[in-house]
């Protein structure tokens, strides 16, 4: 129980950190909509992606459920593609670059990429920790006579395309 309650709760600061940036693109969006009018297409992208990602919830007491772990990670892998294709958009005007608020929320959005690879990170760990000890003796001897609900969690793994650079085009 110790290792499940640490891996629930790592994935508490998961999407703890998915939330954070959810709630940061509505400024990111905003501020390029400001300067990008004709890239339209670009931020509904971010606007769908980040409404499809805070649609498919996965809690701490899900994350066994190997379908619903990924569609959330489908969901988030998507909203990252469409930040992506949005910060190559903001390369073609000089005037948001230089922007101090554009910057600013820049920031913190790389910030926050950084912290959600952390948590998922330790998150990974915990679940690797947890799993481990549900699978070997004696503690899947204990875990089958105690806590027969016990079951492996799911981890994350890379996106199919995640192992190709982004194709950037001016």
């Amino acid at each position: 129980p110790t290792l499940e309650e640490a891996a629930k709760s790592r994935w508490g600061e998961v999407q703890n950190q998915y939330q954070r940036r959810a709630d940061l693109i509505p400024n990111l969006v905003e501020t390029v909509k400001g300067y990008a009018q004709q890239e339209r297409d670009v931020l509904v992208q971010v606007t769908e992606a980040r409404a499809k990602a805070t649609s498919v919830k996965v809690d701490a007491s899900t994350v066994s459920d190997p379908q619903k772990f990924r569609e959330f990670q489908d969901a988030q892998n998507q909203l990252s593609g469409a930040l992506g294709r949005l910060l190559v958009t903001v390369e073609r005007y000089p005037d948001l670059k230089s922007n101090a608020n554009f910057l600013a929320l820049q920031s913190q959005l790389e910030g926050t990429e950084n912290r959600i690879a952390v948590a998922r990170r330790d998150y990974i760990q915990a679940v690797q920790a947890y799993n481990t000890e549900i699978r070997t003796i004696p503690g899947r001897w204990i875990a089958s006579t105690l806590y027969p609900e016990a079951k492996p969690m799911e981890s994350f793994a890379a996106a199919p395309d995640a192992s190709r650079p982004p194709n950037v085009k001016f």
